[in-house]
């Protein structure tokens, strides 16, 4: 229990400020890539393993393999089924995550200096040795069955899967990454060994590690731990072809508050413009009740509690979203609002008052996402995954703090459709009906 308590205290303690966190890019004998934050302060490592592809690699017939096979990465190892696996990883106070996006599947690991080498052993055996026994794919099968059943009756996801399905056309966004009832009923223990044979490779694999390690040391665990993968995994899709017409398309359900998802097209991560679509995003919708439409829907007409808009440059399409629920005979008038605050930011654009007050919260909201070791070695695999430099940290706040009011008036009179936003409505909503 007292080294528990221990890897859990170490996870929570923040490294020194963020602008002193000095990022190392190194090199294991064997050639594996990874950046790493040297850290001795406390007796602890978090290494942070992402592979591209995530669940967009599922065929078109087997939606919800790579998901389900994620799920069962701490279900039974080498000669450990799932409870002697369980207590192995408690006995060393070790923590293993695992996630699958649509763009990726993670591998979070937390341990203790003292139990590294232990941690890293079982590690292995979790990426080369996995059980996918029967009996646990039939239990984590009947978890990500029960998700999908609530999905059914959740407004927000039918919105998501419905403006999902108009969009993106054949392309696996298309589709639910956790897959559908049917397709996951039918997955077999085949499709999920085939499934972890396509994700885990060396040619899509980024690795962050933060904490008490040297270069020389985490270039021998990554050699222990990874050298033997395959070098190529399955290959990655192509860019999605994104189709959003504009209008409104209502999917009716027996609510007494409709859902709305409003979507335009998006602008990539590596685009020139982002940092300037970023600040304008905050300024819209990103802002929290600081922005436009927080103010005009919110609080102006009590329309609803809440509502949001973000960027979403994923890496095979990048689209513009937001959101925003409201009593069924509001909607319409929620909807009106909204497209009257897109027309106006494209049109007059942001003031410099807005400006000012957006690089100020986001320059300084800016270092507290550095708040321990895990957080950073994740931040780290995904600056390399956006191909950013490894100095990014320390001007992030530079390239927000450049962007000029003329740079978001310019991008805000480019990115904006007013005429091409896109709502999905789910529920009973007074005054709306299908128009594309």
């Amino acid at each position: 229990m007292k080294r528990f308590l221990a890897a859990f205290i170490a996870i929570l303690i923040a490294l020194p400020a963020w602008a002193e966190i000095e990022i190392q890019d190194v090199t294991s004998p064997g050639g594996i890539h990874a950046w790493l934050v040297e850290d001795h302060s406390i007796p602890f490592t978090a290494l942070e393993l992402r592979f591209r592809g995530g669940t967009s690699l599922d065929d078109p017939d087997k939606r919800g393999a790579v998901y389900l096979m994620s799920g069962l990465l701490e279900e039974g190892a080498g000669d450990m089924d799932s409870r002697t696996y369980a207590r192995a990883l408690e006995s060393l106070a070790a923590s293993f995550g695992y996630n699958a996006s649509d763009d990726s599947v993670s591998i979070s690991a937390q341990f203790l200096t003292e139990n590294r080498d232990d941690a890293v052993d079982l590690l292995h055996t979790t990426l080369q040795k996995p059980r996918f026994d029967q009996d646990a794919i039939d239990r984590v099968r009947a978890q990500v069955l029960s998700g999908l059943r609530s999905e059914q009756t959740d407004p927000n996801d039918i919105a998501g899967e419905t403006f999902a399905r108009m969009a993106y056309g054949d392309h696996p966004y298309a589709s639910n990454g956790k897959g559908t009832i049917d397709s996951v009923s039918a997955l077999t223990r085949d499709d999920i060994v085939d499934a972890y044979t396509g994700v885990f490779a060396k040619d899509r694999l980024y690795v962050g590690a933060v904490g008490d390690i040297t270069p020389e040391e985490l270039g021998a665990l990554l050699d222990k731990l990874l050298a033997d993968l395959p070098e190529t995994g399955k290959p990655i899709p192509g860019k999605a072809q994104v189709a959003i017409a504009g209008g409104i398309t209502v999917v009716d359900f027996d609510t007494p508050q409709s859902v709305a998802l409003f979507a335009q097209k998006g602008i990539d991560r590596d685009d020139p413009d982002f940092f300037a679509a970023y600040i304008l995003n905050h300024i819209i919708g990103g802002g929290g009740f600081e922005s436009r439409l927080m103010q005009e829907v919110r609080e102006k007409r009590g329309l609803t509690y809440g509502v949001y808009s973000y960027l979403v440059p994923k890496d095979l399409a990048s689209v513009y979203l937001g959101s925003v629920s409201s009593a069924n005979d509001r909607i319409a008038q929620a909807i009106e609002v909204i497209r009257d605050e897109w027309h106006r930011a494209a049109t007059d654009g942001v003031t410099q008052a807005e400006l000012d007050k957006a690089k100020t919260y986001l320059t300084g909201a800016y270092p507290l996402r550095f708040d321990g070791n895990a957080q950073i070695a994740g931040i780290m695999v995904g600056m390399q995954m956006e191909d950013l430099p490894i100095d990014y940290i320390a001007t992030r706040n530079d390239k927000v703090n450049a962007v000029t009011l003329e740079d978001v008036n310019r991008v805000a009179a480019d990115l904006l459709d007013p005429d091409g936003l896109q709502f999905t409505v789910v529920g009973k909503p007074v005054g709306l009906e299908t128009t594309n």
